[in-house]
């Protein structure tokens, strides 16, 4: 066996290994430190644009659709270069200090309060284009890094469902904190109700003056980030690996070769492409919903902490659902969850006897459980789409795979962004208007909250029922790569 620079090894013996309960919190850290950044700007960064930081919301919709089409032809790049290099702490592994620092710095400058700043597009643009670009070097190789941890299906199963525990406790702090910190720093603080039965003193988190709120938040969430990319640095042991033969042939062209033999990942990527539209697509609305269509702003916080809850304590159950089940039926049900919380809460905006706080509650609970546990699990499939394109190539190409589901759900990040920020404009929404809440603007906001991520759960169901890797498949894919390595 060949030993590596990170102290690990190419070879059947450590690459079908059982990993540590340190190893599997560790990774599950670079998922919690991903979302702080990812769920963040995905779902409060247009909302801040078009309200805090007044910029007009067509404009919004050009920087999103800017930047997100770029990484479009720049996450390609960064998987060839990732999958080219290797430096002295491993091939993965580096990339979570190398991309951290810069992160934490552009990560916070998209909500810098400065006053002669205020409505820039080039600002916006600019520093949101950097910090795209440096995100791409983490995501890319933070996913990756999964696929080199261990060969073994259970224990990917298992390190996949400990990773979206961690992961979607990032999702609690953007839906649950940040409303809270954001509200208690903004100006005209008055005492609220936050729907379960406690006051807060909570202002207009729309205004200008809540920016220092906004920032403070960022900054807070941005160094939490870099710690968590730290933990999963120090725990992370990369055991399979592409050898140097292997990593010196790979080229761009590989990206679209691996795609065309590659029936698993022109599927899941599809569903990527989908179900990420449909995720943004309804948290880039979510505040927007919540404040202007069902007037309760104060509950954001903690309709957020009740719908991430499921994220973080449901997901021990995906494997045992996946043996019962099936990997396609937990998709099926999870989708369906997804499309009856949302209709709750258009109950909730358009029926007077259906406003309260526990239907409320009872939609946010069953749209996040919903879409937290399908777009949480498909993380699972990855490493066997890598598997299978190892056999099929002889060449084991795990950043360039992560690539293109990087190039899939970035599209989707593109949609789901820009969809709602250029009906938004076309409605004409303005947050400084004395009634925002025009009928206007509530309509397209339902459009965007309601009923495209409806139609795209149903496509994301169809998309999932042509998957052609069977549990069996995987087993005979794992058996003839451990021959392989066996022979070497």
């Amino acid at each position: 066996m060949e030993k590596n620079q990170n102290n690990s090894f190419h070879g059947t013996e450590n690459g079908f290994v059982k990993l540590s309960w340190l190893e599997r919190i560790g990774f599950g850290a670079g998922s919690m430190a991903g979302n702080l950044i990812f769920q963040t700007v995905g779902s409060q960064l247009l909302f801040y644009l078009t309200t805090v930081y007044g910029l007009k919301a067509t404009l919004g919709a050009w920087v999103f659709t800017f930047v997100r089409f770029f990484n479009v032809f720049w996450d390609p790049i960064v998987g060839v270069f990732i999958d080219k290099h290797q430096f002295k702490w491993g091939k993965y592994r580096p990339y979570l200090l190398y991309a951290g620092v810069p992160l934490l710095v552009f990560g916070s400058l998209l909500f810098f309060p400065l006053e002669s700043l205020r409505g820039s597009f080039w600002f916006a643009f600019l520093s949101y284009l950097v910090l795209a670009g440096v995100y791409s070097f983490f995501d890319i190789s933070y996913n990756s890094l999964n696929s080199s941890l261990t060969l073994d299906p259970e224990e990917i199963q298992k390190t996949t469902t400990i990773r979206m525990m961690i992961g979607n406790i990032g999702g609690l702090f953007v839906y649950t904190i940040l409303p809270l910190m954001v509200q208690a720093g903004s100006p005209d603080r008055k005492l609220k109700d936050t729907g379960m039965g406690f006051k807060m003193m909570l202002g207009d988190w729309t205004a200008p003056g809540a920016a220092n709120a906004w920032f403070t938040t960022m900054i807070s969430f941005m160094i939490l980030g870099f710690l968590l990319m730290l933990f999963t640095f120090f725990t992370a042991k990369e055991r399979v690996l592409p050898d140097a033969s292997e990593a010196a042939s790979v080229k761009y062209s590989d990206l679209f070769a691996e795609f065309k033999r590659n029936k698993p990942l022109q599927i899941l990527g599809l569903f990527f492409l989908a179900a990420f539209t449909l995720m943004l697509l309804g948290n880039t609305a979510n505040n927007y919903f919540m404040t202007y269509s069902m007037g309760r702003p104060e509950w954001a916080g903690i309709l957020g902490l009740i719908g991430n809850m499921p994220g973080i304590f449901l997901m021990p159950l995906a494997p045992l659902m996946h043996k019962k089940l099936g990997k396609k039926v937990i998709f099926y049900l999870t989708l369906l969850l997804y499309v009856i919380g949302v209709l709750v809460m258009f109950g909730f905006e358009h029926f007077n006897f259906m406003q309260t706080f526990s239907v409320a509650l009872l939609g946010s609970f069953l749209r996040s459980t919903g879409v937290g546990l399908a777009t949480g699990y498909m993380w699972a499939l990855v490493p066997e789409v890598v598997n299978y394109g190892e056999v099929k190539a002889k060449k084991r190409v795990a950043g360039i795979i992560n690539a293109i589901m990087g190039l899939m759900f970035k599209i989707g990040l593109a949609i789901g962004g820009v969809v709602p920020s250029f009906l938004l404009g076309a409605a004409h929404f303005n947050s400084a208007a004395k009634n925002p809440a025009t009928p206007a603007v509530l309509n397209v906001i339902d459009i965007s909250f309601v009923w495209l991520p409806i139609v795209l759960a149903i496509i994301s169901m169809f998309i999932m029922s042509r998957y052609p890797l069977s549990d069996n498949d995987v087993q005979e894919i794992n058996a003839e790569l451990e021959t392989r390595r066996e022979t070497k």
